[in-house]
């Protein structure tokens, strides 16, 4: 019963189209969701690659490039602040620094330092965030140019039109398939990776992009809305390609050739998902279907998931421009979302600061 209302038609398909007429007959070939299946064990080969391509060709580029990671010392072995800290937080009140003085014998300024060691221990290193930012670079360079090859003598990619020529009883393509599957596995592939990536400040958002991109692209898939699919793919990977490449000389310490390019992906960036994707691309998906069928479910939320995208693109846009702005004034030296290490000794203000929700609840209770 719930099947059958899921897959009800006037869901999925405009009037008065039916299932049944997308069945493969006469030589056409239609997308379904058993297609999808193979996405899976795909995202599980790309985790598997990744690995290789890591080893074999991440590493040794990253020698070539001067990566090294930054030797850190150690934070000694405390039970009691490694307690509190894998269990409390990572950044212990003022009054909790007070009470473990009193119990070790340690001045407010060795608890600090130990804190700052700790959390510097739990700071993935330059060799691994080179490494992640070549594997995505790699992959979004070789997608963009098959979405190129794929889309280059397409009527659909010069004439938006085109998009929805006969929809939705459009042939699936071969290319069209392998540039769905491909791109579908590896944001699978990241999902699965999540937790032993590279963690920034906008990992929240970084998990709705990849959910709402999983979510869109299989929608779009089992509605044949996979011409405008392959478009929208493509826009978004060419700024990835060179925001990767960026990453990667910033972590090479090449703070010229990083500058240049970081400039260059801004203005591909609100090029791409600020004028393209919404005046264009999303204009497409809103006003020219209806000039051939009634809105329906499928229409509604296909363009509610672009524009939950655009939202993205719109904060994304706005970290972009706040590291335009310290570029220009000479004050950009990392990636905004970045977690920054913190120095060694700490500054004298850190040693002075009074921390907010001054009632021990850890330490100076002895928990």
């Amino acid at each position: 019963m719930l099947s059958e209302w899921f897959w009800w038609d006037r869901l999925w398909l405009p009037r008065p189209v039916t299932w049944a007429d997308l069945q493969d007959s006469e030589g056409r070939v239609y997308a379904c969701v058993s297609h999808l299946y193979i996405i899976l064990p795909v995202a599980v080969l790309l985790l598997g690659l990744r690995t290789f391509y890591e080893r074999l060709i991440a590493v040794p580029l990253a020698e070539a490039l001067g990566v090294k990671d930054k030797i850190r010392k150690r934070a000694s072995h405390n039970p009691i602040l490694e307690i509190y800290y894998n269990t409390h937080s990572k950044h212990p009140t003022q009054a909790d620094i007070k009470g473990v003085c009193k119990r070790l014998g340690w001045s407010e300024r060795q608890v600090e330092r130990w804190f700052r060691r700790r959390r510097n221990q739990d700071r993935p290193g330059l060799l691994k965030k080179f490494k992640e930012a070549s594997w995505r670079f790699a992959f979004y360079l070789c997608s963009s140019f098959g979405g190129v090859l794929a889309l280059h003598d397409k009527p659909w990619f010069y004439d938006l039109r085109e998009v929805w020529a006969g929809f939705p009883k459009q042939s699936l393509l071969d290319s069209q398939y392998w540039y769905y599957i491909i791109e579908m596995s590896f944001y699978g592939s990241l999902l699965f990776s999540v937790a032993a990536d590279v963690k920034r400040k906008d990992f929240k958002e970084q998990l709705v992009h990849h959910w709402a991109t999983l979510t869109l692209l299989s929608f779009s898939w089992c509605a044949n809305y996979i011409r405008i699919g392959t478009l929208v793919m493509l826009v978004h990977d060419t700024s990835d390609v060179l925001l990767e490449s960026a990453k990667m000389f910033n972590y090479a310490g090449w703070e010229t050739t990083c500058n240049s390019i970081f400039v260059v992906f801004a203005l591909v960036f609100m090029v791409t998902r600020l004028i393209i994707f919404p005046f264009w691309l999303i204009h497409c998906t809103w006003v020219y279907p209806l000039d051939q069928f009634e809105p329906f479910f499928g229409y509604y939320f296909f363009n509610v998931m672009l524009v939950v995208l655009l939202l993205l693109h719109v904060f994304w846009a706005s970290l972009i421009l706040r590291m335009v702005k310290k570029f220009i004034f000479g004050k950009l030296k990392c990636d905004e979302r970045s977690d920054e290490e913190e120095d060694e000794e700490g500054s004298e203000e850190d040693y002075t600061h009074t921390y907010s929700n001054g009632s021990g609840n850890g330490l100076s209770n002895g928990h």
